[in-house]
């Protein structure tokens, strides 16, 4: 039997048999049901099953098996119940209608605090295009390295790099405008014609009290609080509109308002909230200095387990978008290197073959940047192994804000994030993750990890 054949059958037990599964889903590395009858659920033995790397009870039920095997399980599952396994955005918090036997009431007085709403709903205007910034930013990164290693910058092959790394850049505005309009009810298109009055070069032309305006003012920001108000300015329109008019009346109007609006207010605004935040960072880790770069670092792995991290993606993005790079990044990098340094020393001193297992498994994609098998499988069970990592993470934090080294985009953290910094400043980047995998090492070698603390996994 297969091996993602073995887990589907496995967890599909442990949930209560094939018949209990209403819905099924999968992101990155979970896999999300929404049983018939949560009462039937098993969830110590789900955590039980070999590859199974840790179970979050949210709004719906997310058995985290890791990136790759995930798909494969899903696709096992939906075969044995005829459920299609649908692919959703790792931040969807539910992706269903909500589990039964939990009404929507209890799950929001759980979860659904003002701040992790306003979270996810920065997340989700986000995290949909993280695999295109993502992708374009390697891209533009290897073209960088590429130059520096002594290639004509003017060559045809080197434009057309540039081309695809940097093109999706230039047009952000218009994309991050189409998900704000959407995620608060508005019209995408309506958003993204938002998005082209902030980032649009004929601003250039227009002088307003004695001063030329400046395309890009209040970047990200200022999209966002444009995508908003035309979103909400819609849907107060067309309530006064006659249904036949809506198509022609509705649309103009709130563009019309909004574009006034965003001159004179919105841009603005929106420059002032993003120099605060730029100003603020920068200023923090120009005083803190080594200070600052380890308590950021040795504070995020928390932020991560919470979810909480998701809303930092525009504060990342306003930063390359405001001074051309990102010196945030890179710090909070160090929280997956200081839990892979804890990882290795947890492999090498534990004799629980279960554990071993898991921990090879989550290593190499932890490794890549992607921490989640590690903290839910490994160091966050464990406990004292997750402040451990924190340590080491701090260490790798101090000697990146030391060095002050930036990203010129987003992307994941680890070691493919070498590409994403300054070409004259990868060394130093890869010697800190080194130093944040030897810290986290040796923190959870000598007092971060005992034997009998593996007995429960």
């Amino acid at each position: 039997m297969r091996n993602e054949e073995r887990l589907a059958r496995e967890i599909l037990e442990q949930l209560g048999g094939a018949g209990n599964i209403a819905d099924v889903a999968s992101c990155m590395t979970r896999l999300r049901v929404k049983p018939t009858d949560y009462s039937k659920v098993d969830i110590a033995g789900i955590k039980k099953i070999d590859g199974v790397l840790g179970v979050v009870e949210e709004e719906t039920l997310q058995i985290i098996l890791g990136p790759g095997i995930v798909t494969k399980v899903a696709n096992e599952v939906s075969e044995i119940t005829g459920k299609t396994a649908s692919l959703v955005d790792e931040s969807d918090p539910d992706p269903f209608e909500g589990l039964a036997g939990r009404t929507k009431d209890d799950l929001n007085k759980k979860n659904a605090t003002p701040f992790k709403l306003f979270l996810r709903r920065i997340a989700s205007i986000f995290i949909p295009l993280i695999p295109a910034i993502v992708a374009s930013g390697l891209i533009a990164g290897i073209t960088n390295v590429i130059i520096r290693s002594g290639a004509d910058p003017e060559s045809t092959f080197i434009q057309f790099l540039n081309l695809i790394g940097w093109g999706i850049f230039s047009y952000l505005g218009v994309f991050v405008g189409i998900n704000t309009a959407r995620e608060f009810g508005g019209s995408p298109a309506l958003g993204g014609a938002a998005g082209i009055l902030i980032i649009n070069p004929g601003l250039a032309n227009i002088t307003l009290f004695g001063e030329a305006l400046v395309p890009g003012r209040g970047g990200l920001i200022g999209v966002m609080l444009a995508a908003v108000f035309i979103a909400m300015l819609e849907k107060r329109i067309r309530k006064f509109v006659p249904s036949s008019l809506d198509i022609i009346i509705t649309p103009t109007l709130s563009l019309l308002i909004t574009g006034i609006a965003t001159l004179f207010v919105l841009q603005p605004v929106g420059g002032l909230i993003s120099d605060l935040i730029t100003k603020g960072l920068l200023g923090l880790l120009d005083v803190g200095g080594i200070l600052a770069g380890l308590v950021l670092a040795g504070t995020f792995l928390p932020l991560v387990v919470t979810g909480l991290h998701q809303g930092l993606t525009p504060v990342h993005m306003e930063l390359i978008n405001t001074i051309g790079d990102d010196p945030l990044l890179p710090i909070l990098a160090m929280g997956g290197a200081g839990q892979v340094g804890a990882a290795f020393a947890i492999y090498f001193k534990t004799k629980n073959e279960k554990l071993k297992k898991v921990i090879k498994g989550g290593l190499p994609v932890g490794m890549l940047g992607i921490g989640e098998p590690l903290i839910f499988g490994v160091t966050l069970p464990l406990g004292r192994p997750f402040i451990t990592a924190c340590l080491g993470a701090a260490v790798g934090g101090a000697f990146q804000a030391f060095f002050k080294i930036a990203t010129i985009a987003i992307g994941v953290s680890g070691i493919p994030l070498a590409f994403l910094v300054h070409t004259n400043q990868i060394l130093i980047y890869l010697l800190g993750l080194l130093i944040a995998y030897v810290f986290g090492f040796i923190f959870t070698w000598t007092f971060g990890f005992k034997e009998e603390m593996a007995k429960g996994i």
